[in-house]
């Protein structure tokens, strides 16, 4: 499928969260990356996930550093969190979340948990291997269906509540011919960057970096 930035979101975020995807999404936009998810959560206190990809899936510490500068403006003026926070900014990782069409197609063949948000066929929750996906649903072979049945259930993308890659060999091995394929210098290997956001009356900015593998 070819790479469109603003391509449906089909796993999305409600509350606090839709409301800074809403702010932030055209900022990555604008600057070549696609938003892949928002997340709030109480670690450190609070912390802000922002989870972005460039055309190849990749998201490099240049990449981060360049949203995270472009989205802390933007963030301080709409203020949509009402207490100090941290700011990190990633990658997908290795096994990502999947929320768009083009996520399943990249990954067809490979073993994927699913979740929707309504009952199919008396079940919300699927594990097995994407065997394909069009513009409406994802067909995945289920290797827990009774013997005799059909192990290949379609599931709509409209009902998806949340997916992502089960950490294989296989899945390993794809990721390191993507590296092959797409290869980034020794300094860009790390891919998450934390801003420490203070409060107004700190005007000191704390930046640190951490490495995900």
């Amino acid at each position: 499928m070819a790479f469109d930035l603003a391509e449906r979101r089909y796993i999305k975020e409600t509350g606090l969260e839709a409301r800074i995807a809403r702010i932030i999404e055209p900022v990555a936009i604008d600057l070549g990356y696609s938003l892949v998810r928002v997340k709030v959560t109480q670690e450190n206190g609070c912390t802000l996930q922002i989870m972005a990809e460039d055309e190849n899936g990749r998201f490099t510490i240049t990449d981060c550093e360049r949203l995270s500068k472009d989205i802390s403006p933007v963030l301080d003026v709409e203020d949509p969190i009402d207490r100090e926070y941290h700011l990190e900014v990633s990658s997908p990782g290795i096994d990502r979340p999947l929320v768009r069409a083009r996520d399943f197609a990249t990954y067809v063949g490979h073993e994927i948990k699913l979740e929707l948000t309504d009952l199919l066929d008396g079940r919300k929750r699927f594990r097995g291997f994407i065997v394909g996906v069009d513009a409406e649903a994802v067909t995945l072979k289920l290797p827990d269906v009774p013997k005799g049945d059909d192990p290949n259930h379609r599931l709509p993308l409209s009902l998806l509540a949340e997916a992502k890659l089960v950490m294989t060999d296989a899945l390993m091995d794809h990721a390191r011919r993507e590296q092959e394929a797409h290869p980034i210098d020794e300094d860009d290997e790390i891919e998450t960057v934390e801003v420490q956001e203070m409060d107004e009356q700190d005007t000191n900015e704390t930046d640190s970096l951490e490495e995900t593998k």
